[in-house]
């Protein structure tokens, strides 16, 4: 049976800083997909990488900068408040408890995703949300054999199929690809060379003002 809630998405990152990549991915899965909303989900301490430049605080707001009174877009900050590592199936068990019935999206992008079967108890995830893959001209699929047999059985084509439960649909999601990232930012940034139209205006004085990533 088709659900009547809307789905909700939840993409996290480090947002170091976050950009208009980040953002634009956002509109067009809020859009695209019908959504209720996108959480925007800074990274607290990351299991798998050394601590960011700048403060969590700092990356936090500067999502809350970037997002601004966008509708449908969310700033949440539980997993800046959590001790420890952050790890995507603690974070979706916490909000799973809080919204039991309504169908949950983690956002991954086709990178990551290659490698989701190191992730931290990564089954566990299909149970708790549906999983869209942020795809991208020439990705390429480098899948260990244990998720390529999910994939192959948990994949759906439409965006309609993500109402027909709360979690366990794999969804290939195109979006605009905009060549910018977070390491060319801050790469421009310690060469003070300018970001301006690859971070929000209202980012990319936050930056100026703290003098980060110089």
């Amino acid at each position: 049976m088709t659900s009547f809630i809307r789905p909700l998405a939840i993409l996290g990152g480090m947002f170091d800083p976050i950009h208009l990549g980040h953002l634009r991915s956002a509109v067009e899965l809020r859009d695209g997909l019908d959504l209720e909303a996108v959480w925007l989900m800074p990274c607290g301490t990351p299991p798998h990488r050394g601590n960011p430049i700048v403060s969590a605080a700092q990356r936090l707001e500067m999502v809350k900068l970037a997002v601004g009174a966008e509708p449908g877009l969310v700033v949440d900050d539980r997993e800046i408040r959590r001790n420890g590592p952050c790890y995507s199936v603690d974070t979706l068990q916490a909000i799973r408890a809080e919204r039991p019935d309504q169908p949950l999206c983690l956002v991954v992008g086709q990178d990551a995703f290659n490698g989701f079967s190191t992730w931290h108890r990564w089954e566990r995830l299909f149970e708790l949300a549906h999983i869209v893959v942020l795809s991208r001209p020439g990705g390429v699929a480098n899948w260990s054999a244990a998720l390529a047999q999910q994939v192959a059985a948990r994949r759906i084509d439409e965006p309609a199929g993500l109402r027909r439960a709360s979690a366990g649909r794999v969804l290939f999601w195109p979006v605009t690809p905009l060549g910018i990232s977070s390491t060319l930012v801050r790469e421009l940034l310690a060469k003070k060379r300018s970001v301006r139209f690859l971070v929000p205006d209202a980012v990319c004085e936050y930056i100026e003002q703290h003098n980060l990533y110089r």
